[in-house]
């Protein structure tokens, strides 16, 4: 039996283009340029350090052979000062350095281990403090050593200036630098290779669960918007971004149950004037006599009518939903005043109700003109259908804000239902009949107009149990945004 395929490691594509493309997606994920950064970080920082600890260590210990070389050359040079002659010194027996005392013509006088040696070939002058490396010395020429100076002043009868020179031997310098570099030469690349393969794993197990949110999205369509991808259990950005991604996923679900439950109102909406006009036409074909041209024509004519309110209000809610800012800043202002005048005239003469516009004063927003002439109207069309006997409107700034208000004194809206009245397709029991409800979208057509210019709808009561509802926009010379 195959195993199965890892999903955090894609099985390797047959085809030659398609192993080039799998190649290069390799190469270019971040699991290997992680890797690859860490690796050549750490390689040069480890050379560099390397490099100065072997040159700390032997500029450390270059220090202590020279110090030990002038201690050395100081004692000897006290005593003869002190009045001690030159064969008197005690220098036979040093370890691991050689001594010479030089005449002034840079005769050699005394020398060890090896007596009346020649002087070097360039030594060191103490007046300029000099430390020189000599390859040689008397009586073990193949040794290497650091050879410093000190001048001994009036010595003996003649008051001479003796120069002392004492040569440590440096081997320790070379053998410690040497067995620090030999240990750090194969140390130093397998650091940076375990380091490379700590970071390839800790990074590959960071990345797993990006993996497995990749290949679950990967799999989610139209149909499985249900489906939701691992959240990690680690608090950290991974899991924060798992926790986003399934926010958007329950966003992207609700807007597609809102929109398929759009469509399937909208079909029922817009089916039932087109099954009336049909069925008038189907009666006056089949029995010529039991209806009237005039009769069918008015038929017609009020399903038509029906029809196109239902079209226009369906393509303001689409429009609508493209969260297209209509409350511009740029835009010119409009005088919501007039807009309401305007439609309180058309809404008294298709109603017997008293509509009373007394309280309107003036009141300017910016915004779509259009949009904000259909809240005025689908706002007195709800007041008209359910008032009784009158509808009050109301128009004033409060607060650098508009307030729009229509009150009927009709049934009003019971409390469990203010919220649900400003959804879509939402009749209430008493509007649900053709000669007393519309389709159900004018309130919410108020609701999305009022959202886009940055108002807020409230829907309330008033004294008489009537309906009344708010709308509040910002003013046309409001500074706050929309």
């Amino acid at each position: 039996m195959a195993e199965p395929a890892d999903p955090a490691h894609p099985a390797r594509p047959a085809s030659p283009a398609s192993r080039t493309r799998w190649l290069l997606s390799r190469v270019r994920s971040v699991r290997v340029r992680v890797t690859a950064a860490v690796v050549v970080v750490l390689a040069v920082v480890a050379v560099a350090g390397a490099w100065a600890l072997v040159a700390a260590l032997g500029r450390t210990l270059t220090t202590e052979v020279v110090s030990a070389a002038r201690l050395r050359a100081g004692e000897i040079v006290r005593e003869l000062e002190a009045g001690a002659s030159v064969r008197q010194l005690e220098i036979s027996n040093e370890e691991d350095r050689f001594v010479q005392v030089l005449a002034p013509d840079a005769t050699v006088l005394l020398s060890a281990p090896e007596p009346a040696s020649p002087a070097l070939p360039d030594p060191p002058t103490a007046s300029q403090e000099d430390v020189v490396e000599s390859s040689g010395s008397p009586g073990e020429p193949d040794e290497t050593y650091l050879v410093v100076a000190a001048v001994a002043t009036e010595v003996g009868r003649q008051g001479q200036d003796l120069t002392v020179l004492v040569g440590q031997e440096s081997e320790t310098v070379d053998e410690a630098t040497g067995a620090l570099t030999g240990t750090l030469r194969p140390a130093v690349p397998l650091a940076v290779a375990l380091a490379g393969l700590a970071t390839w794993v800790l990074v590959g197990r960071a990345l797993a669960p990006v993996e497995s949110i990749r290949t679950q999205v990967d799999g989610i369509s139209a149909d499985r918007l249900d489906t939701r991808v691992p959240v990690p259990d680690t608090g950290d950005e991974l899991a924060r971004l798992a926790t986003t991604m399934n926010a958007m996923l329950t966003r992207l679900e609700q807007a597609q149950a809102r929109q398929r439950q759009f469509v399937s109102d909208a079909s029922h909406e817009l089916r039932s004037p087109a099954t009336a006009i049909r069925q008038h036409a189907e009666v006056a074909v089949a029995h010529p006599g039991s209806t009237s041209a005039d009769e069918l024509a008015r038929t017609v004519l009020a399903e038509g009518h029906r029809l196109e309110q239902l079209v226009a209000h369906l393509l303001l809610l689409a429009r609508l939903d493209e969260h297209v800012p209509a409350a511009d800043r740029t835009a010119r202002p409009v005088d919501l005043d007039d807009l309401v005048l305007e439609e309180a005239d058309r809404v008294r003469t298709t109603t017997d109700a008293l509509v009373d516009t007394s309280a309107v004063s003036a009141g300017a927003v910016r915004g779509d003109h259009v949009q904000l002439r259909s809240l005025v109207a689908n706002l007195l069309d709800n007041g008209a259908r359910h008032a009784r006997t009158a509808v009050e409107v109301a128009l004033a700034e409060v607060d650098g804000q508009v307030q729009l208000t229509v009150a009927d004194d009709g049934p009003g809206i019971a409390v469990g239902d203010r919220e649900r009245v400003l959804e879509r397709f939402v009749r209430l029991d008493d509007a649900r009949t053709r000669a007393g409800g519309g389709a159900g979208l004018g309130l919410a057509i108020v609701r999305a107009v009022a959202d886009a210019h940055g108002g807020t709808v409230h829907v309330g009561a008033t004294g008489s149990g009537g309906a009344r509802l708010d709308v509040r926009l910002p003013a046309a010379d409001d500074p706050r945004p929309t």
